[in-house]
């Protein structure tokens, strides 16, 4: 056989082999009017709406395998948000939250761009809030039974966390403890990061998100951009302005009901007696919050605690 031949035969393999692959890649790709029959699919609304009317009737049972057939049978569906939505609700109601966060997150991760994703997030911090304060184990509590001699602020400073945390999460109200009684820890390490152009701040523990804030920042680029620590924390701080020092319960107290001051002197989050600055860009440099939202920052966050600020 000669060079000639080898080398046609060789090119017309190469041909047949492209040929092979283009049509393998065809099936497997699953063509743009079955996407979308799956998408608006009819027979999903149908079971959609069945389980919908179990669940207006009070069964939550029922309506929940309606919805889980959604997820598994018309998983690209419209249907299939709304199912994982009214599941991660029925399991909410049942109080079985570590389940519904996982259905809300299931929107988050499928239907990015879905509104649904927008309702599912906000609903997913809510529950995030609502273990963290709650006696409920998690993934990152622990167990911990009080010794002779605790008290509160020495167990906090232990495991790195916060009285106010401890006292809400294990239902304690005073700072008297008991030795020997077991109560709920969370070994968290917290971050806060603030996005000036979304007036935003939002808290996460690794890589999870357990809630966004809307924030008032500095006017003209005056909020500091970089890595900073939370050095100190206060309960109805004194503010210190220019000629005066103005008590906590004065109106014109601008820093609200809590203070925690980054490493950048003069600068940290406050509360605020305006809240309707909340969201603009308006402040001396300092992020200002609702006093509610800073009153629940303040409880769960340590002095420590890493701030990143962007711009």
């Amino acid at each position: 056989m000669n060079k000639r031949l080898l080398i046609t035969i060789s090119a017309s393999l190469a041909v047949l082999l492209a040929i092979v692959l283009v049509v393998r890649m065809s099936g497997d790709r699953v063509p743009p009017e079955e996407r979308r029959a799956q998408v608006y699919n009819k027979e999903a609304l149908d079971i959609y709406s069945q389980g919908s009317e179990l669940l207006s009737r009070g069964d939550r049972s029922g309506a929940a395998s309606y919805y889980q057939k959604i997820t598994e049978e018309y998983p690209l569906s419209t249907s299939a948000s709304l199912a994982y939505m009214a599941l991660g609700d029925i399991e909410s109601k049942e109080a079985s939250l570590l389940q519904a966060k996982q259905y809300y997150r299931e929107v988050i991760d499928k239907f990015p761009d879905d509104t649904a994703a927008i309702e599912a997030q906000k609903k997913l911090e809510d529950i995030n809030m609502r273990l963290l304060f709650s006696p409920a184990p998690t993934e990152k509590s622990i167990i911990y039974t009080i010794e002779p001699g605790d008290t509160l602020i020495g167990i906090a400073r232990k495991f790195h966390t916060t009285v106010e945390l401890i006292q809400k999460s294990n239902n304690i109200s005073g700072d008297t403890i008991r030795p020997f009684k077991k109560i709920k820890i969370t070994k968290a390490e917290y971050s806060i990061f603030v996005d000036k152009s979304q007036n935003t701040l939002t808290l996460k523990t690794g890589d999870e998100v357990l809630k966004v804030y809307t924030v008032a920042t500095g006017s003209n680029s005056s909020t500091p951009v970089g890595e900073f620590k939370i050095v100190n924390k206060l309960k109805d701080p004194v503010w210190f302005k220019s000629g005066a020092i103005v008590p906590p319960d004065s109106p014109e107290n601008i820093l609200g009901t809590r203070w925690m001051g980054l490493d950048e002197p003069g600068y940290g989050i406050h509360g605020t007696t305006e809240p309707d600055s909340i969201g603009k860009q308006v402040t001396a440099g300092c992020v200002r919050m609702p006093n509610k939202d800073v009153e629940e920052l303040y409880s769960i966050i340590p002095e420590g605690t890493k701030v990143t600020i962007v711009d």
